[in-house]
């Protein structure tokens, strides 16, 4: 197997928010503060829950944050009643992600809103699953790769759309959405500057804890359903190899299958991980056909009951453990 890892470099960060910034302001509009609602709060409607957390950590008491997907619901395959796209022209402010939930970029295209905030545009994107290999492993070609072409679930340019799952890029999408909100409601600027710093630096805690714990494993390798975590796996030296590429609906190939099984002998892979809101029939045919354990690695697209933690800090530290766990950290 060729293995040909690339971490993210952490030094590009500056320029990316310095971009995005610049990207936001396009997008925002040069209008001026948004008229607030009777409540005295800024409206936020977020797409889904890595861009919910965002809003509620960094607006705090200044804002009322709605969210289009709710707990439960799988946020690729969200449709929005037209009530729904309606009242979103009435929003101070949209957050959301392109590229990852369709119906989401169709309503807010129809909506018309003024101040919208692309995650996207905040840091850099890049391509992972089948378009580029599966993690940098040579298995683009041939029948799996023809499979996935119909199954993007990426940006117009095929890009990975994953990034809240990379503490890093994360941050850097923190401080463009903290430059928004001050641009939105100049009046808590003070405050929202206030709330990203504190979310930027428990961001970087878990960078560090993910980094350290990470180091010195057993294996780099591991399995999971769909390629949630191409980013993750770049920042931190690992090699994700996914059952369904991108999309988390979309069925492997009889090729691919064998293909992981010779993939976790030769790499001594442990576990088959399986996420939340997704089917882990496959994962759990997988792992039995191969003698492998199974385990969740959240993807957190939603918090529900059945999470590991009541927040995004929470679940991914839950996520930490299982690939410790799974990799052998010693």
């Amino acid at each position: 197997m060729n293995v040909r890892r690339r971490l993210i470099p952490t030094a590009a960060l500056a320029g990316a928010v310095t971009l995005g910034v610049v990207t936001l302001s396009a997008c925002a509009g040069t209008s001026d503060a948004a008229d607030k609602g009777s409540d005295g709060k800024l409206d936020v409607v977020a797409s889904f829950y890595p861009m919910q957390y965002l809003a509620e950590q960094i607006g705090g008491g200044h804002v009322a944050v709605d969210t289009l997907t709710k707990p439960g619901v799988e946020p690729h395959d969200l449709e929005l009643k037209p009530r729904q796209i309606g009242e979103l022209g009435k929003a101070d402010v949209v957050l959301y992600l392109k590229g990852i939930q369709p119906a989401v970029d169709d309503a807010i295209a129809q909506a018309g809103v003024k101040n919208t905030v692309d995650a996207a545009t905040l840091t850099t994107l890049e391509k992972h699953g089948t378009e580029v290999g599966h993690e940098g492993h040579d298995h683009a070609e041939g029948e799996h790769a023809e499979e996935e072409a119909g199954h993007d679930h990426g940006s117009e340019s095929g890009a990975d759309p994953h990034i809240w799952l990379d503490p890093v890029k994360y941050a850097e999408v923190a401080k463009g959405v903290g430059t928004a909100l001050e641009k939105a409601d100049p009046a808590n600027a003070a405050d929202y500057r206030k709330n990203t710093d504190a979310l930027v630096e428990k961001l970087g805690g878990l960078n560090t804890d993910f980094a350290n714990g990470l180091k010195n494993t057993e294996t780099k390798t591991f399995i999971t359903t769909h390629s949630a975590f191409g980013y993750l796996a770049e920042r931190y030296g690992l090699d994700q190899e996914s059952i369904s590429g991108i999309d988390p609906e979309s069925e492997p190939s009889p090729a691919r299958i064998k293909e992981l099984q010779d993939v976790a002998k030769k790499d001594k892979v442990t576990t088959v991980f399986f996420e939340t809101l997704a089917s882990d029939k496959t994962a759990r045919t997988l792992a039995g056909d191969t003698g492998l354990k199974t385990d969740v690695l959240d993807p957190l697209e939603g918090i529900t009951d059945t999470s590991k933690g009541d927040d995004y800090i929470e679940v991914m530290r839950s996520n930490l453990a299982a690939l410790q766990k799974a990799l052998g950290a010693k």
